[in-house]
Protein backbone atom coordinates (compact mmCIF):
# COMPACT_ATOMS: atom_id res chain seq x y z
CA UNK A 1 0.00 0.00 0.00
CA UNK A 2 0.94 3.34 -1.33
CA UNK A 3 -0.14 6.53 1.23
CA UNK A 4 0.33 9.83 -0.30
CA UNK A 5 0.03 13.26 1.91
CA UNK A 6 -0.90 16.53 0.90
CA UNK A 7 -3.23 19.01 -0.61
CA UNK A 8 -6.36 18.31 -3.11
CA UNK A 9 -7.89 21.23 -4.91
CA UNK A 10 -9.79 22.35 -7.83
CA UNK A 11 -7.97 23.67 -10.85
CA UNK A 12 -9.90 25.82 -12.55
CA UNK A 13 -8.08 26.35 -16.09
CA UNK A 14 -8.09 29.18 -18.35
CA UNK A 15 -6.67 29.58 -21.84
CA UNK A 16 -6.97 32.98 -23.08
CA UNK A 17 -7.03 32.92 -26.74
CA UNK A 18 -8.23 29.68 -27.04
CA UNK A 19 -11.61 30.13 -27.58
CA UNK A 20 -12.75 27.93 -24.48
CA UNK A 21 -14.51 28.70 -21.05
CA UNK A 22 -13.19 27.78 -17.81
CA UNK A 23 -12.52 23.58 -17.50
CA UNK A 24 -12.53 22.88 -13.60
CA UNK A 25 -10.46 19.68 -13.05
CA UNK A 26 -9.46 18.04 -9.52
CA UNK A 27 -6.21 18.51 -8.75
CA UNK A 28 -3.30 19.14 -6.40
CA UNK A 29 0.08 18.21 -6.55
CA UNK A 30 -0.10 15.27 -4.19
CA UNK A 31 -3.94 14.13 -5.18
CA UNK A 32 -2.17 13.85 -8.55
CA UNK A 33 0.13 11.41 -7.83
CA UNK A 34 -2.15 9.65 -5.96
CA UNK A 35 -4.36 9.17 -8.57
CA UNK A 36 -1.23 8.40 -10.92
CA UNK A 37 0.02 5.58 -8.55
CA UNK A 38 -3.25 3.91 -8.38
CA UNK A 39 -3.73 4.08 -12.08
CA UNK A 40 -0.46 2.04 -12.27
CA UNK A 41 -1.70 -0.79 -10.33
CA UNK A 42 -0.61 0.35 -6.80
CA UNK A 43 -3.51 0.05 -3.44
CA UNK A 44 -3.19 3.67 -2.89
CA UNK A 45 -4.42 6.49 0.05
CA UNK A 46 -4.17 10.19 0.14
CA UNK A 47 -4.47 11.84 3.57
CA UNK A 48 -5.80 15.23 2.70
CA UNK A 49 -8.36 18.04 2.95
CA UNK A 50 -10.96 18.97 0.62
CA UNK A 51 -14.66 20.57 1.94
CA UNK A 52 -18.36 19.75 2.36
CA UNK A 53 -19.22 21.52 -0.86
CA UNK A 54 -19.28 21.13 -4.83
CA UNK A 55 -15.47 21.64 -5.50
CA UNK A 56 -14.77 18.84 -2.37
CA UNK A 57 -17.57 16.28 -4.24
CA UNK A 58 -15.85 16.80 -7.31
CA UNK A 59 -12.42 15.81 -5.74
CA UNK A 60 -14.74 12.80 -3.69
CA UNK A 61 -15.73 11.49 -6.83
CA UNK A 62 -12.28 11.37 -9.00
CA UNK A 63 -10.41 9.86 -5.85
CA UNK A 64 -13.24 6.99 -5.89
CA UNK A 65 -13.51 6.53 -9.71
CA UNK A 66 -9.63 5.90 -9.74
CA UNK A 67 -9.87 3.81 -6.39
CA UNK A 68 -7.89 5.90 -4.10
CA UNK A 69 -8.75 5.22 -0.27
CA UNK A 70 -9.52 8.98 0.91
CA UNK A 71 -8.18 9.98 4.87
CA UNK A 72 -10.10 13.52 4.98
CA UNK A 73 -8.87 15.34 7.89
CA UNK A 74 -10.08 19.35 8.46
CA UNK A 75 -13.30 21.38 8.08
CA UNK A 76 -11.95 23.92 5.88
CA UNK A 77 -13.43 25.13 2.36
CA UNK A 78 -11.90 23.07 -0.51
CA UNK A 79 -8.82 25.17 -1.92
CA UNK A 80 -8.65 26.28 -5.09
CA UNK A 81 -5.91 27.04 -8.15
CA UNK A 82 -6.34 29.04 -11.05
CA UNK A 83 -4.21 28.05 -13.78
CA UNK A 84 -3.85 30.25 -16.80
CA UNK A 85 -2.10 28.56 -19.74
CA UNK A 86 0.05 30.41 -22.39
CA UNK A 87 0.55 29.32 -25.75
CA UNK A 88 2.63 26.61 -25.21
CA UNK A 89 0.35 25.33 -22.82
CA UNK A 90 2.88 26.11 -19.75
CA UNK A 91 0.57 26.99 -16.72
CA UNK A 92 1.22 29.70 -13.81
CA UNK A 93 -1.42 29.78 -11.11
CA UNK A 94 -2.70 31.83 -8.59
CA UNK A 95 -3.98 30.16 -4.88
CA UNK A 96 -6.56 29.93 -2.48
CA UNK A 97 -5.76 27.18 -0.36
CA UNK A 98 -6.37 26.08 3.11
CA UNK A 99 -4.45 23.08 5.07
CA UNK A 100 -5.03 21.31 7.81
CA UNK A 101 -5.46 17.38 8.65
CA UNK A 102 -5.43 17.38 12.27
CA UNK A 103 -9.14 15.76 12.67
CA UNK A 104 -7.52 12.90 10.56
CA UNK A 105 -4.61 12.27 12.43
CA UNK A 106 -5.00 8.79 13.78
CA UNK A 107 -6.15 7.37 10.94
CA UNK A 108 -3.53 8.95 9.20
CA UNK A 109 -0.55 7.90 11.77
CA UNK A 110 -2.24 4.25 11.07
CA UNK A 111 -1.92 4.34 7.69
CA UNK A 112 1.97 5.78 6.84
CA UNK A 113 2.23 3.01 9.72
CA UNK A 114 0.68 0.29 7.79
CA UNK A 115 2.39 1.11 3.84
CA UNK A 116 5.21 -0.50 1.96
CA UNK A 117 5.56 3.74 0.74
CA UNK A 118 4.81 7.29 2.01
CA UNK A 119 5.13 10.47 -0.61
CA UNK A 120 4.66 13.98 0.36
CA UNK A 121 5.22 17.17 -1.35
CA UNK A 122 4.68 20.86 -2.52
CA UNK A 123 1.65 23.12 -0.36
CA UNK A 124 1.18 20.63 1.98
CA UNK A 125 4.77 20.62 3.41
CA UNK A 126 4.95 24.65 3.89
CA UNK A 127 1.53 25.70 4.42
CA UNK A 128 0.19 25.47 8.38
CA UNK A 129 -1.31 24.22 10.19
CA UNK A 130 -1.19 21.11 8.08
CA UNK A 131 2.53 21.01 7.77
CA UNK A 132 3.70 19.95 10.90
CA UNK A 133 1.47 17.01 10.64
CA UNK A 134 2.59 15.95 7.77
CA UNK A 135 6.68 15.68 8.86
CA UNK A 136 5.21 14.04 11.81
CA UNK A 137 3.24 11.52 9.25
CA UNK A 138 7.06 11.51 7.38
CA UNK A 139 9.33 11.13 10.45
CA UNK A 140 6.82 7.59 11.72
CA UNK A 141 6.88 6.59 8.19
CA UNK A 142 10.71 5.50 8.29
CA UNK A 143 10.70 2.62 10.11
CA UNK A 144 8.33 0.35 8.46
CA UNK A 145 8.69 2.50 4.81
CA UNK A 146 10.71 4.20 2.43
CA UNK A 147 9.62 8.35 2.11
CA UNK A 148 9.87 10.58 -1.10
CA UNK A 149 9.68 13.86 -1.67
CA UNK A 150 8.56 16.64 -4.18
CA UNK A 151 9.22 20.31 -3.44
CA UNK A 152 6.72 21.73 -6.36
CA UNK A 153 7.45 24.87 -5.10
CA UNK A 154 4.71 27.42 -5.98
CA UNK A 155 6.65 31.37 -5.00
CA UNK A 156 2.58 32.26 -5.42
CA UNK A 157 1.29 30.54 -1.68
CA UNK A 158 4.71 30.62 -0.12
CA UNK A 159 6.95 33.34 -1.08
CA UNK A 160 9.37 33.00 1.81
CA UNK A 161 12.32 31.07 -0.71
CA UNK A 162 14.72 30.91 2.75
CA UNK A 163 11.99 29.35 4.73
CA UNK A 164 10.76 27.19 1.57
CA UNK A 165 14.97 26.15 1.19
CA UNK A 166 14.90 24.87 4.89
CA UNK A 167 11.56 23.16 4.64
CA UNK A 168 12.83 21.43 1.68
CA UNK A 169 16.16 20.48 2.83
CA UNK A 170 14.41 18.93 6.04
CA UNK A 171 12.16 16.74 3.86
CA UNK A 172 14.97 15.93 1.62
CA UNK A 173 17.19 14.63 4.64
CA UNK A 174 14.49 12.66 5.86
CA UNK A 175 13.43 11.14 2.67
CA UNK A 176 14.84 8.08 0.40
CA UNK A 177 14.32 9.88 -3.16
CA UNK A 178 13.42 12.74 -4.15
CA UNK A 179 12.35 14.79 -7.23
CA UNK A 180 12.30 18.49 -8.21
CA UNK A 181 11.77 20.32 -11.48
CA UNK A 182 14.15 23.16 -12.85
CA UNK A 183 11.87 25.59 -11.48
CA UNK A 184 11.77 24.07 -8.47
CA UNK A 185 15.78 24.60 -7.93
CA UNK A 186 16.22 27.81 -9.80
CA UNK A 187 14.38 29.55 -7.48
CA UNK A 188 15.50 27.94 -4.26
CA UNK A 189 19.06 28.21 -5.57
CA UNK A 190 19.33 31.04 -7.71
CA UNK A 191 23.08 31.55 -6.99
CA UNK A 192 23.78 27.23 -8.14
CA UNK A 193 23.91 25.47 -11.25
CA UNK A 194 21.26 22.41 -11.55
CA UNK A 195 23.76 20.07 -10.97
CA UNK A 196 25.12 21.46 -8.10
CA UNK A 197 22.02 21.30 -6.66
CA UNK A 198 21.39 18.19 -7.13
CA UNK A 199 25.01 17.03 -5.90
CA UNK A 200 24.05 19.10 -2.64
CA UNK A 201 20.41 17.06 -1.96
CA UNK A 202 22.32 13.77 -3.08
CA UNK A 203 24.44 14.61 -0.36
CA UNK A 204 21.65 15.07 2.47
CA UNK A 205 20.77 11.75 2.99
CA UNK A 206 18.56 10.32 0.15
CA UNK A 207 19.49 7.25 -2.05
CA UNK A 208 18.13 8.91 -5.36
CA UNK A 209 17.82 12.66 -6.46
CA UNK A 210 15.28 13.07 -10.05
CA UNK A 211 15.40 16.04 -11.93
CA UNK A 212 12.59 17.34 -14.36
CA UNK A 213 14.00 20.02 -17.42
CA UNK A 214 10.60 20.34 -19.13
CA UNK A 215 11.48 19.63 -23.02
CA UNK A 216 14.90 19.23 -22.30
CA UNK A 217 13.55 15.50 -20.35
CA UNK A 218 15.11 13.98 -17.28
CA UNK A 219 18.53 13.43 -15.11
CA UNK A 220 18.24 10.22 -11.99
CA UNK A 221 21.20 10.96 -10.25
CA UNK A 222 22.75 8.14 -7.88
CA UNK A 223 25.88 7.86 -5.37
CA UNK A 224 26.58 5.39 -8.50
CA UNK A 225 25.41 6.79 -11.60
CA UNK A 226 23.52 9.16 -13.59
CA UNK A 227 21.44 8.99 -16.38
CA UNK A 228 19.43 12.05 -18.81
CA UNK A 229 17.51 11.71 -21.46
CA UNK A 230 15.45 14.45 -23.49
CA UNK A 231 11.98 14.58 -23.14
CA UNK A 232 9.62 12.27 -25.34
CA UNK A 233 8.13 14.08 -28.28
CA UNK A 234 4.58 14.52 -28.14
CA UNK A 235 1.82 16.81 -29.33
CA UNK A 236 1.71 19.17 -26.10
CA UNK A 237 -2.14 19.74 -24.75
CA UNK A 238 -0.85 21.57 -21.35
CA UNK A 239 1.84 20.73 -18.95
CA UNK A 240 -1.12 20.72 -15.88
CA UNK A 241 0.73 17.54 -13.92
CA UNK A 242 2.97 16.50 -15.60
CA UNK A 243 5.88 16.16 -12.84
CA UNK A 244 2.72 14.39 -11.29
CA UNK A 245 2.81 11.91 -13.61
CA UNK A 246 6.33 11.85 -13.42
CA UNK A 247 6.80 11.19 -10.13
CA UNK A 248 3.92 8.54 -9.89
CA UNK A 249 5.87 6.85 -12.58
CA UNK A 250 9.18 7.33 -10.32
CA UNK A 251 7.57 5.42 -7.29
CA UNK A 252 5.82 2.74 -9.48
CA UNK A 253 9.00 1.84 -11.66
CA UNK A 254 10.67 1.33 -8.16
CA UNK A 255 7.66 -0.62 -7.08
CA UNK A 256 8.28 -3.04 -10.07
CA UNK A 257 12.35 -2.47 -9.14
CA UNK A 258 11.54 -4.22 -5.38
CA UNK A 259 12.91 -1.08 -4.19
CA UNK A 260 10.04 0.66 -2.07
CA UNK A 261 9.43 -0.10 1.95
CA UNK A 262 12.47 0.09 4.52
CA UNK A 263 13.08 -3.61 4.50
CA UNK A 264 13.91 -2.95 0.82
CA UNK A 265 16.45 -0.04 1.13
CA UNK A 266 19.20 -1.89 0.32
CA UNK A 267 17.71 -2.94 -2.90
CA UNK A 268 17.50 0.98 -3.35
CA UNK A 269 20.59 1.89 -2.48
CA UNK A 270 22.05 -0.74 -5.01
CA UNK A 271 20.41 0.36 -8.44
CA UNK A 272 22.41 -0.21 -11.61
CA UNK A 273 23.18 2.23 -14.60
CA UNK A 274 20.49 -0.12 -16.86
CA UNK A 275 17.92 0.16 -13.82
CA UNK A 276 18.54 3.74 -13.00
CA UNK A 277 17.68 4.28 -17.42
CA UNK A 278 14.74 2.07 -17.42
CA UNK A 279 13.21 4.08 -14.43
CA UNK A 280 14.04 7.24 -16.05
CA UNK A 281 12.71 6.14 -19.46
CA UNK A 282 9.44 5.18 -17.99
CA UNK A 283 8.88 8.22 -16.22
CA UNK A 284 9.70 10.52 -18.61
CA UNK A 285 6.90 8.46 -20.68
CA UNK A 286 4.36 8.66 -18.18
CA UNK A 287 5.02 12.74 -18.25
CA UNK A 288 4.98 12.48 -22.13
CA UNK A 289 1.24 11.33 -22.14
CA UNK A 290 0.30 13.41 -19.47
CA UNK A 291 0.96 16.33 -21.74
CA UNK A 292 -0.61 14.60 -24.30
CA UNK A 293 -3.57 15.85 -23.28
CA UNK A 294 -5.66 18.40 -21.32
CA UNK A 295 -5.39 18.92 -17.48
CA UNK A 296 -3.74 16.39 -14.54
CA UNK A 297 -4.03 13.09 -16.73
CA UNK A 298 -1.99 10.76 -15.53
CA UNK A 299 -1.33 7.34 -17.69
CA UNK A 300 -2.60 4.52 -16.93
CA UNK A 301 -0.20 0.63 -17.08
CA UNK A 302 -2.03 -0.31 -20.15
CA UNK A 303 -1.22 3.28 -21.72
CA UNK A 304 2.15 3.47 -20.00
CA UNK A 305 3.51 -0.19 -20.66
CA UNK A 306 5.84 -1.92 -17.90
CA UNK A 307 9.11 -0.35 -16.67
CA UNK A 308 11.17 -1.82 -19.75
CA UNK A 309 8.58 -1.26 -22.58
CA UNK A 310 7.19 1.36 -24.59
CA UNK A 311 3.55 1.24 -25.89
CA UNK A 312 2.96 1.62 -29.63
CA UNK A 313 1.92 4.39 -31.08
CA UNK A 314 3.50 7.77 -29.85
CA UNK A 315 1.20 10.94 -31.31
CA UNK A 316 3.82 13.60 -33.26
CA UNK A 317 4.78 16.98 -31.79
CA UNK A 318 7.08 18.86 -30.55
CA UNK A 319 9.17 17.53 -26.85
CA UNK A 320 7.03 16.87 -23.65
CA UNK A 321 7.72 19.28 -20.69
CA UNK A 322 7.55 17.38 -17.34
CA UNK A 323 7.70 20.98 -15.11
CA UNK A 324 6.24 20.61 -11.76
Amino acid sequence: MITVIGESLVDIIEAPGRGSAQQVHPGGSPLNVAVGCARLGLGTRLVTHYGDDAHGKLIADHLRTNNVEPIVGGSLPTSSALASLDATGAAEYTFNISWDINGASIPALAAVQGSLHVHTGSIATVLAPGSKAVRGLAEAARPHATVSFDPNCRPASSPDVEAARREAEDFVAASDFVKASDEDLRWLYPGRTLDESLAAWLELGPALVALTRGADGPVVLTRKGRVEMPGETVAVADTVGAGDSFMAALIAGLAQLDALGAANRPRLWSLSPEDLDALAAYANRAAAIACSRPGANPPTSAGLGSLSGKPAGTPPGRPASAEG
